[in-house]
């Protein structure tokens, strides 16, 4: 965390007269104001100064500014020749760790193959990947992309979640990027396109991003009982698709939120995010309510369906968000590495989603052909495939 002082003295105001007083210092604390990336206390110190009968005090205002800044400042720059958004580029927010730079540069390829509008790709990442990914695109066909690296600071998930060696992959800190979207540097765009690394995108991203949201929703995913081909395959690897997979209804709590646990649940790796309404709302403070509950409650847990990232945001925007075209995100391509879908249906399908625990970068999983189409070998050797 990064703490500034700022202090300001006013003017010397007189006390009453009274006794004969020595004079002294003395502080109080209080919580001025809080942003979505900074807290500020402001110390409020008089100092009094006594002589003979007048006593005349001074006023000190001393904020301290506890940051929690989402980015690092030395980690954002830009892509080739420095380029800068423009209000006609369609944003798309995609993470990379270092371990999946492949997976990641796989998704960007599919979207800037498949686009005939501009697209700006805004890649998060964390500080031992940025060269890596960098090269990656300079290296490749993907050198004439516009985009825009940035750092992501895991210190802003601190006290947030709790350590679980059940599914650690789900604990990295890119996948909490998703609840801090306004506060990425992505220049003036008001609404976004959000992607998980594990996707490959067949049609047109300008069709998702211009899907007409409805009033108050700060944004648009998919349902997951929303797609009929998708249900056998969901029943017979026992998938959870209703809210009593994600959260712990024991806990009394979950209960006092008054979700049907029936209900669908919704899969945030494919969203389109409206922020404006995003900022008013103040979906990041109360991702992070949800977040810090966890950790004192135990309301969920990375045993359950989803990690404890999808949660979060189930809670927050049940009921309260626009649904997306099934077609633009079909998932569930990672679950099992023996169920297939129908190859007529994944030629229709604008966007396939390998979410689960059997990726296409490794080996066994389904459907491989299909997401190879778009991967770009590594240009440096480091990051390979795992095939038989």
């Amino acid at each position: 965390m990064l703490m500034e002082k700022h202090g300001f003295v006013e003017e010397n105001q007189p006390w009453a007269p009274h006794s004969a007083h020595p004079g002294g210092f003395c502080c109080s604390l209080q919580k001025d104001k809080t942003t979505d990336t900074a807290q500020v206390f402001r110390y409020t110190c008089r100092v009094l100064k006594c002589k003979y009968r007048l006593c005349v005090y001074s006023v000190y205002y001393i904020d301290l500014i506890v940051d929690s800044a989402v980015l690092k400042k030395d980690g954002a720059k830009t892509g080739v020749e420095d380029e800068k958004a423009t209000d006609t580029d369609i944003p798309v927010v995609i993470c990379a760790s270092e371990e999946r730079i492949g997976a990641a540069i796989a998704t960007i390829n599919s979207v800037y193959s498949n686009s005939r509008a501009s697209v700006f790709f805004y890649i998060v990442t964390l500080r031992d990947a940025i060269k890596k990914i960098r090269e990656y695109i300079e290296k490749t066909k993907l050198r004439k992309i516009k985009y825009k690296i940035l750092e992501f600071n895991p210190m802003v998930l601190k006290g947030k979640v709790n350590p679980d060696s059940s599914r650690p992959e789900l604990l990295h800190p890119l996948n909490f990027v998703r609840f801090y979207l306004p506060l990425l540097d992505i220049e003036n765009h008001e609404r976004i396109v959000y992607l998980d690394d594990d996707v490959i995108v067949q049609g047109d991203i300008q069709e998702l991003y211009n899907i007409k949201l409805k009033a108050g929703h700060a944004a648009a995913f998919a349902s997951d009982c929303d797609l009929p081909p998708t249900h056998e395959m969901v029943r017979s690897v026992g998938m959870q698709t209703t809210y009593m997979g994600f959260l712990d209804y024991r806990k009394e709590e979950v209960r006092e939120l008054g979700i049907n646990p029936s209900d669908c649940s919704f899969n945030p790796g494919v969203f389109v995010a409206d922020i404006g309404e995003w900022k008013r709302q103040k979906i990041t403070k109360q991702l992070e309510k949800w977040m810090a509950k966890n950790v004192r409650e135990n309301l969920y847990s990375s045993a359950m369906a989803g990690g404890v990232a999808t949660p979060p945001m189930l809670i927050v925007f049940h009921d309260k968000y626009t649904t997306i075209d099934p077609m633009w995100h079909v998932r569930h391509l990672g679950w099992s590495p023996d169920t297939r879908y129908p190859r007529s249906f994944l030629k229709d399908a604008r966007l396939l989603h390998w979410n689960g625990r059997f990726k296409p970068w490794n080996y066994p999983c389904v459907h491989l052909d299909i997401w190879e189409k778009w991967f770009i070998p590594d240009p440096i050797g480091k990051f390979t495939l795992v095939r038989p």
